[in-house]
């Protein structure tokens, strides 16, 4: 486990003592205070990780202080120190923020395991944290870059965007995407730009099937004047232009074979050479590329080079169809209904909830492409301020408003919500005050929703 800063606050200089030499020597920093006074000053001059706060204190008691802290500094975790059996105690301090508490007399195996789990909890915490603000930027930076932006809060894009800010922080491992088409994979590679130490580097997107085979060389690599015929001045490739930055090689699995060849070789030498020239250009280059097809499939059958398939797959992100992640449909809804209605200069003020239900068990096989044009078509038809289900249309006819409540079932929303609970008491090794925490409920809350689904 990495040290944690944590401040003793006890009156007895046994126990502070004791609690001092055991978590110094189990690998962490310690600070001791005697009292509330004592430790407010400690934690201006340095702020802690976990607060060990004894109840019974001078001048005023625990629970007074953790009140006073808790509001100030909502970041540092609070282990409460109470009598045998003071269970009231124990249950006002959680309510008041506590993490997790300790009986007297304390036993050194229960401060190590209240302590190992304060600080799991933290460091989810801040994961969490560097998600959100991840995904925040991420939103903004790739909106800003390409006009559109990455949509979703549920479990499967939670587990994308982590993916993305991971490698992102390497500056030049090859990444590849997968995933169907309309799914937003050069929305992702964007985003891994925008998230790197490349960001103010050209991001470069090259779309392998668009170019004819007999001028992809010349694209990607260059040419100097008369290399072939045509060839008036000399060009650089898409290597050069993207240099400092990324080139990103949509449908890579569309590379004939023997281009297939010299571009394995240009990213083992990062060098490049023009058609028609004799001395070689080093490149700094980050290759993202990116494929609807099965690269495995393929690679098995010797329909694309393994040796190229290992340098491009160093790392993979694969982004997941929509139906895999229904529950971001309404807030797609609602971002591409603003989009657009603010395009044609449209007042849609409300969204009829039964368009929710009536696309839920739609099986988009155009993904997020479909669903944006879907709802495009649905703003031009819309001529008041309200968004009906007549307004959709899934292939040739429109949506069946009548299939709205069988189809909002089918969200099934109590399994969502028990999935959610067991995944939060799972992550909290079942302490119910930190899984309420994570949930954003209240302890209470949590409560009755355990009761109501029997958990």
């Amino acid at each position: 486990m990495e040290p944690l800063k944590i401040l003793v606050v006890d009156d007895e200089p046994r126990i502070r003592e004791e609690l001092e030499e055991f978590l110094t020597d189990i690998g962490h920093r310690v600070f001791l205070a005697g009292g509330p006074a004592e430790a407010l000053r400690a934690m201006e001059a340095r702020t802690p990780d976990i607060l060990v706060l004894d109840i019974k204190l001078p001048e005023t008691d625990g629970l007074t202080l953790l009140e006073t802290v808790k509001p100030r500094r909502p970041d540092v975790e609070v282990i409460m120190i109470t009598g045998h059996g003071d269970m009231e105690s124990a249950i006002r301090a959680m309510r008041l923020g506590a993490t997790d508490y300790l009986q007297k007399p304390l036993r050194l195996n229960d401060v190590r395991a209240a302590v190992e789990r304060t600080g799991k909890f933290i460091r989810l915490s801040r994961r969490l944290q560097a998600v959100e603000r991840s995904y925040s930027l991420l939103s903004r930076e790739v909106k800003e870059a390409g006009g559109h932006r990455l949509i979703g809060r549920g479990k499967a894009m939670r587990g994308l965007l982590d993916l993305m800010t991971r490698v992102a922080a390497s500056d030049d491992t090859s990444v590849l995407i997968t995933g169907e088409s309309g799914t937003g994979k050069e929305l992702v590679a964007r985003g891994i730009h925008r998230l790197s130490v490349r960001r103010d580097g050209c991001f470069y997107p090259v779309n392998v099937s668009a170019i004819p085979e007999s001028l992809f060389e010349s694209e990607l690599f260059g040419h100097v004047k008369g290399a072939f015929t045509g060839a008036s001045t000399d060009r650089a490739g898409c290597f050069e232009y993207a240099r400092g930055g990324v080139l990103f090689l949509d449908e890579i699995c569309d590379l004939a074979p023997a281009l297939q060849a010299r571009l394995l070789r240009v990213l083992e030498e990062r060098r490049v050479r023009r058609l028609g020239a004799h001395g070689e250009k080093s490149v700094d280059v980050r290759l993202i590329s990116a494929t609807n097809r099965d690269i495995d499939e393929m690679t098995a059958a010797d329909q694309f080079r393994s040796d190229l398939y290992h340098r491009l797959n160093a790392f993979r992100i694969h982004v997941p169809p929509l139906r895999e992640r229904r529950e971001d449909i309404p807030l797609l809804i609602e971002c591409f209904v603003g989009l657009f209605a603010k395009k044609q200069k449209k007042q849609i003020h409300v969204i009829d909830p039964h368009v929710f239900g009536a696309l839920a068990g739609h099986p988009f096989p155009g993904n997020v492409r479909e669903l944006k044009n879907m709802v495009e078509r649905a703003v031009i038809l819309c001529d008041g301020d309200r968004l009906l289900p007549r307004h959709f249309q899934t292939g040739s006819a429109p949506v069946d408003p009548s299939a709205a409540s069988a189809a909002e079932g089918s969200l099934d929303l109590e399994s969502t919500e028990k999935r959610l609970i067991r995944t939060a008491l799972d992550r909290t090794d079942g302490n119910k005050a930190q899984a309420a925490r994570l949930l954003n409920i209240s302890w209470q809350s949590l409560n009755r929703r355990m009761k109501k689904y029997r958990l």
